[in-house]
């Protein structure tokens, strides 16, 4: 049973998919079930991909990682979002952005980003 703002991927083909409304069943794309994406909040390369999250006037700076993230065609993060309660923020970015986003409407947030290659981070 999918859960709203889970993140599932296709093994396949790579399609990323983000509940909005949880319900039965089972996520599927080119003919098998998606993988549910673990949310990590540390490992080896913390420096490089958990989520800082600096709060300040109302709003919030999300950098991904201490040291900045690389944003290389090959090696990039695709995405930061913030949820606070029942409301979801979110960035997209490319190769060559700088891997950081600005939210407002609060400080009391959960950040969460998507690197390309190594999956979906929490902080």
């Amino acid at each position: 049973m999918a859960e709203r703002l889970q993140v599932y991927q296709c093994e396949l083909c790579g399609n990323i998919v983000e509940v909005l409304t949880g319900a039965g069943g089972q996520l599927t794309c080119c003919g098998q079930a998606m993988a549910l994406l673990d949310e990590k909040t540390a490992d080896a390369a913390t420096e490089k991909h958990v989520p800082v999250v600096e709060p300040g006037d109302g709003c919030v700076k999300v950098s991904v990682g201490s040291v900045p993230h690389p944003m290389a065609d090959d090696h990039y993060i695709e995405w930061i979002e913030v949820v606070k309660g029942d409301k979801v923020c979110r960035q997209y970015l490319k190769p060559g952005d700088a891997p950081e986003a600005r939210f407002c409407g609060g400080a009391d947030v959960v950040a969460r980003e998507h690197c390309n290659v190594h999956g979906l981070w929490k902080a």
